[in-house]
């Protein structure tokens, strides 16, 4: 399966899109599967909150455990952090319209009438599913830009 389908698998099986991103490149970060759903399971709907997509911050969990700097001396790689986190962030928004939850859903996912906005409109299970495949492009976009790292 490609990174695409696993991400839409697990979406499909009811997963967060935080979780859903995440668990797709379980192999390629070194997490088994649980511990990607567990790290991923506070970030869906933006952080319950509306707020920066879920599946775009489990992209951005991805870039930062391939590029994230672990070492205070290592400045490059918290350039590199940063140039990843721009460009998920900025060609995310392109593709997507933004990358705020609430601005992509149209609603306020933090109130009762929103979340039923979302459900009357199978926002969750026509639209989110696009989001989710937006971001896991977008990722595999800039990982293939910056290449597999070696730690």
């Amino acid at each position: 399966m490609t990174h695409r389908e696993l991400a839409l698998d697990y979406f499909g099986r009811k997963f967060h899109c935080s979780q859903a991103v995440l668990a797709a490149f379980k192999d390629e970060i070194g997490l088994t599967e649980k511990q990607a759903l567990k790290l991923g399971a506070c970030f869906g709907s933006g952080m319950r909150k509306g707020e920066v997509c879920g599946a775009c911050t489990g992209a951005l969990m991805v870039l930062g455990l391939l590029y994230g700097q672990y070492d205070k001396a290592d400045s490059q790689s918290r350039e590199t952090a940063n140039q990843v986190n721009d460009l998920m962030m900025n060609k995310f928004a392109q593709v997507s319209g933004s990358y705020i939850c609430n601005d992509l859903l149209g609603c306020d996912v933090r109130t009762e009438e929103g979340v039923k906005y979302c459900f009357d409109n199978n926002l969750f299970t026509e639209f989110c599913p696009k989001m989710v495949a937006n971001a896991v492009d977008v990722l595999e976009e800039i990982i293939n830009e910056y290449g597999q790292p070696d730690n």
